[in-house]
């Protein structure tokens, strides 16, 4: 196994913050004289206010994360949709896998040593190759960068090509996974070892209908497992399909402060305005940590690299020091599964991906910058952005947070822009995974709550990859689409969007085009 070296970003925060959009706070008065040490943003209750910030502080980052209320012009910079975080870098199919532009030189050797190890193909175990085996028994792609091809989202499926980018997960009702598969499908295994099943799927189709006549056909995926290798599934365990999503800004989703998250939501809906949202406390397993949920469709991971270590353990079958099992998804009911060879090299450590493998990936996912927008001044875009205000769409795509000053640097306190509360909200029966994924609870999202999906750069999406998919199963083919699927929560925004005139309907899109 190769000796990586990793040094954490030496630029100074405030030389940093300078860089990367201090201008642009100051502008409202901000200092980034005070900028605070690292934190992790682990925590075990989470503070209701700013403790990052004065009080006079607070009162000025509220004032520039006010909602819009004039539409005539762009807001003061909120072109750059990740702060000092943003890439410039002209529109193109590598739009989403741009450094952080003010990393030091340090940063930027890290980063290029992640980018490796996120396109490395494992392989199984035992093999000549030690730097690379491990992988399995069971998996679903031999590397990172197979589901998050170019870093973004993955492939609409279809039938009979549904991809290693959507894979299904398996879900009992109290949140475990199948007593015998485990916790997800894996449709790959190493040599003498079979794979799980393979995932099937079928659509259902229906015609919506749209203010002026216009029809949108849209496409109801129901999915299925074949060849099942340890018979049936368990009776009370239900399949819950999930997209790759775009590894757009997972470092500055991380550095949104914990209270600001808070505040969004309502689980009790207590001003009456139907959209509730609500977040939930998950642990970390390396840690035992609690904190708030904020990636994954479900919001079931609080870190980057927790859901960096959870896609090696349940895509890859590989261990890391925050999942030490090198057998992975395998379960006792899979007894050869897991005698199977194991690539741990003892004399690097006791898992197959030893530090700072996982250190290197979360570390490039943390720190792929989020694309500068276009068009933002344009008349027929800030009319769609009107619109997207005014029938309830920012409801829940919250435009914009100011990042916590405690977060590492270049992350820290920065005005960003990924329209998403980040909250758990109710969307209705159509998309709820199928059957019961049993209640909401406070560390479980219940089968029809899904996480507000951050929008930024989802206008670059076909550029990046034309076959990519919307919502958290790919059904959607279009950002039309995955509109029309809005229920629950989102049932009136998209009513109020079906009614608008064509000419409307088209500036809203044109909006989030450019995002």
């Amino acid at each position: 196994m190769i000796a990586f070296r990793v040094s954490r970003p030496s630029l100074p925060i405030a030389a940093a913050l300078l860089a990367a959009g201090a201008a642009a706070l100051s502008g409202y008065g901000l200092s980034p004289k005070t900028l605070l040490p690292v934190s992790t943003g682990m925590v075990e209750t989470a503070p209701v206010l700013r403790d990052d910030l004065t009080p006079t502080e607070r009162a000025r980052v509220d004032a520039v994360t006010l909602a819009a209320d004039q539409f005539d012009r762009p807001q003061p910079f909120e072109a750059m949709a990740g702060g000092g975080a943003t890439s410039t870098a002209q529109p193109g199919p590598d739009s989403l896998s741009q450094p952080i532009p003010t990393l030091d030189a340090s940063g930027r050797a890290d980063f290029a040593l992640g980018t490796a190890l996120f396109e490395k193909l494992w392989v199984s175990a035992p093999s000549s190759t030690q730097a690379s085996d491990g992988l399995g028994p069971l998996y679903n792609a031999r590397a990172c960068a197979t589901c998050h091809q170019r870093d973004g989202r993955g492939h609409a499926p279809e039938e009979g090509a549904i991809g290693p980018s959507l894979v299904l997960r398996l879900v009992q009702p109290d949140g475990r996974g199948d007593p015998v598969y485990g916790r997800q499908l894996q449709d790959s295994a190493v040599p003498g070892q079979p794979a799980e099943g393979h995932p099937s799927l079928r659509f259902e189709t229906r015609i919506v209908s749209l203010a002026g006549g216009e029809q949108v056909t849209l496409r109801r995926p129901r999915f299925s497992i074949e060849n099942l290798a340890y018979g049936p599934l368990d009776p009370a365990t239900h399949l819950s399909p999930r997209l790759a999503p775009a590894m757009t800004g997972l470092g500055l989703i991380e550095a949104i402060h914990p209270a600001d998250l808070l505040a969004g939501a309502d689980p009790d809906d207590r001003n009456g305005d139907g959209i509730r949202g609500r977040t939930i406390m998950v642990r970390d397993p390396a840690t035992g940590s609690l904190a708030l949920g904020r990636f994954g469709w479900k919001a079931e991971m609080s870190s980057v690299r927790a859901q960096s270590a959870a896609a090696f353990a349940t895509d890859l079958g590989i261990s890391t020091p925050a999942r030490p099992q090198s057998a992975g998804d395998c379960t006792v009911h899979q007894a050869a599964c897991l005698a199977a060879p194991d690539g741990v090299q003892p004399r690097l450590g006791p898992v197959e991906a030893p530090d700072p493998v996982l250190t290197l990936v979360a570390d490039y996912a943390s720190h792929l910058a989020v694309p500068a927008r276009r068009d933002v001044g344009r008349a027929e875009v800030l009319s769609g952005k009107a619109l997207f205000s005014t029938i309830g769409c920012a409801d829940c795509h919250r435009p914009s947070f100011v990042t916590s000053r405690q977060a590492q640097p270049p992350l820290a306190f920065q005005l960003i822009w990924p329209y998403s509360d980040l909250l758990l909200h109710e969307m209705g029966e159509d998309l709820a995974d199928p059957g019961r994924d049993g209640p909401a609870s406070p560390t479980h999202a219940g089968s029809g709550e899904w996480r507000t999906p951050p929008l930024w750069a989802i206008g670059l999406a076909s550029t990046v990859d034309p076959r990519a998919g919307f919502l958290h199963d790919g059904r959607a083919r279009t950002l039309q689409e995955a509109i029309l699927w809005h229920g629950g929560e989102g049932q009136a925004a998209r009513d109020r969007y079906a009614a608008l005139s064509a000419r409307d309907r088209r500036a809203l899109l044109a909006f989030l085009e450019s995002l």
